[in-house]
């Protein structure tokens, strides 16, 4: 089975790109090699590679500029996911799609289900909803779309890496503790977006790491691990604020917890593992690479 992905660069596409084997020969297109904008590039390019199902892990993810590029967020996160899954549907192609916890508003105080009303507070969460919406109007039977949230990788730029950073930068640390929800290591979602493509999962889903968390239980808990492991010398004070001691140009959910139950019920396979194991493996991974 071939599966392409669509993204080269980012976290997901990155983890993606290392779970090729044997049985599964997973090839990732980057901007060089395929326009997401252009229906006629992505169709010709599908059609030569000889795919068996797509992923797309590309995305307009820069939530606060979102804000002032609203059009460039919409053409990537809407107007070119719309083209994929077309394209999809007219060469008989699984289309897997991943997506967001800021769909959501962050007002319901228990896990969203799938099916729960979109409430974005801001372009990004609004742009994601629409491409969505696009892939259930385009291949509804032959899609799969996974929400997740919190993604972090020892590749790239993310919040795990951030905080390492700063925290031997910095004599001290002020860390929102008021937004909660549940990181997710973007080596086990890749896992996961493969076998949805593989088992041709369909339906809207989501996937997190298991347990919840503030940004503020995040980020002692990275301090905590990173410095039982000697990644950091020593821990630093980190103190938890509210997000009115933070304003960004763009609003985040306060709560955005997903219930997974839908897609564990497709692939019964899957056992979440608790987000502090997670963060242990990837900071075990980000030591030695």
């Amino acid at each position: 089975m071939k599966v392409v992905v669509i993204g080269q660069s980012g976290q997901l596409a990155w983890e993606l790109a290392r779970l090729s084997d044997a049985n599964i020969e997973v090839v990732c297109f980057g901007r060089e090699q395929i326009d997401i904008t252009d229906k006629q590039s992505i169709q010709a390019k599908l059609l030569q590679s000889g795919a068996d199902a797509v992923i797309n892990a590309s995305a307009y993810t820069v939530v606060d500029l979102a804000e002032t590029e609203r059009d460039e967020a919409y053409l990537l996160n809407a107007t070119a996911v719309g083209h994929l899954a077309e394209s999809c549907a007219q060469l008989s192609l699984h289309f897997v799609h991943v997506s967001t916890d800021f769909v959501f508003g962050g007002t319901k105080g228990i896990p969203y289900l799938p099916d729960d009303p979109y409430e974005p507070l801001g372009v990004y969460g609004a742009s994601k909803a629409a491409g969505e919406q696009l892939i259930r109007q385009t291949i509804p039977a032959h899609s799969c779309i996974i929400r997740t949230s919190w993604v972090y990788s020892t590749h790239g730029h993310n919040f795990v890496k951030t905080m390492l950073r700063l925290m031997r930068e910095k004599p001290e640390l002020g860390i929102i503790s008021d937004q909660i929800g549940a990181p997710t290591y973007a080596k086990g979602l890749a896992k996961v977006c493969l076998l949805a493509a593989v088992k041709q999962v369909s339906g809207t889903h989501h996937w997190s790491d298991a347990g919840v968390a503030s940004w503020y239980d995040f980020a002692v808990a990275i301090e905590e691990i990173a410095v039982a492991k000697n990644i950091l010398a020593k821990a630093i004070p980190i103190k938890p604020i509210m997000t009115q001691d933070y304003p960004t140009p763009a609003k985040r959910p306060h709560y955005s917890v997903l219930d997974k139950s839908s897609l564990m019920a497709a692939l019964p396979e899957l056992s979440p593992i608790h987000w502090r194991v997670q963060l242990a493996t990837m900071l075990d991974a980000l030591h030695t690479s």
